[in-house]
């Protein structure tokens, strides 16, 4: 399917931050004067603490951990060990995994990212979880999916900085989807989205929410606590409620916005022609070749 005009679903990889976004920075206490010595501390404690083995210690790798805990060098820390320990137990997400082989998720419309950012500056995730056709697509690949679009969003210095939201659309959620939730995968979606990647999640917006989702939410509450459910904001299909957060010129038209969606099929031939993520890439474990997939 070709792009439309005017339309980039491309990365926005410069290490100089818009005048914009360096305040937001500012505020969250990066200080272009202390850079070197944070990023010295982090690489110092990794070495010194041993809790994990990161695959890079350059610089602009541990900014992103840095970036993702407010320049808390102890947090950074332990995020980064929380990161690697969910790699650790996650290896079928991303080793010999090539991105393409995603493809249907975003031919089925189940997950998608905007080729624009809202009005702070932030990625959009869109999760069409009722579009999900379990017997034709497993559950593993949309948390696939998913990883991949977090991994590749933590390369954007301005995603490091603001962070992305999701807008998880659970119209046609049935008791068919339901059936394949369980504190496990509740706790893996928490892990990605909230507690273990160097990207922070910012907010997370329910829509077109019925009483299947009330059943399932049951097994997240538990894992939640007061700073995770200050995320959460449920909207139903009051789409004024989700124009507080999210301006409407900034949403696709089904949100009442004055977008157009877009499939994530587009960010994928992207991904897969550009040099510099698919190197970043094949250092996290993915394949760009087919035929090395198993």
């Amino acid at each position: 399917m070709p792009e439309p005009e005017g339309v980039k679903h491309m990365l926005e990889m410069d290490k100089d931050l818009p005048p914009k976004i360096s305040e937001v920075a500012a505020k969250q206490g990066e200080d272009p004067e202390k850079t070197c010595l944070k990023i010295q501390q982090l690489r110092d404690m990794i070495y010194e603490l041993g809790g994990c083995e990161p695959h890079r210690m350059d610089d602009d790798y541990l900014l992103r951990f840095l970036r993702a805990r407010f320049w808390k060098v102890e947090n950074s820390y332990k995020l980064m060990c929380r990161y690697y320990e969910f790699r650790e137990h996650n290896t079928d997400l991303y080793e010999n995994v090539n991105p393409m082989t995603l493809r249907s998720l975003g031919d089925d419309n189940i997950i998608t990212i905007s080729p624009y950012r809202d009005q702070e500056g932030r990625r959009v995730l869109f999760f069409k979880f009722g579009n999900w056709r379990p017997s034709k697509i497993p559950l593993t690949d949309l948390f696939k999916a998913t990883l991949l679009m977090l991994e590749v969003g933590s390369l954007e210095p301005i995603s490091q900085v603001v962070g992305g939201i999701g807008i998880m659309d659970l119209e046609g959620l049935s008791l068919n989807h339901a059936w394949h939730m369980s504190p496990s995968v509740a706790q893996k979606i928490i892990a990605l989205l909230v507690t273990c990647m160097p990207v922070r999640t910012t907010a997370i917006h329910i829509v077109n929410q019925g009483w299947v989702f009330d059943t399932v939410f049951q097994m997240f509450k538990p894992l939640l606590n007061d700073r995770m459910r200050e995320r959460l904001f449920f909207h139903g299909t009051d789409r004024a409620s989700l124009h507080k957060h999210i301006d409407a010129e900034f949403l696709p038209e089904r949100y009442g916005g004055t977008k157009p969606e877009y499939p994530y099929t587009y960010w994928l031939d992207h991904l897969c022609g550009n040099e510099k993520v698919v190197h970043e890439l094949e250092q996290l474990g993915y394949v760009a070749d087919p035929a090395s997939e198993e």
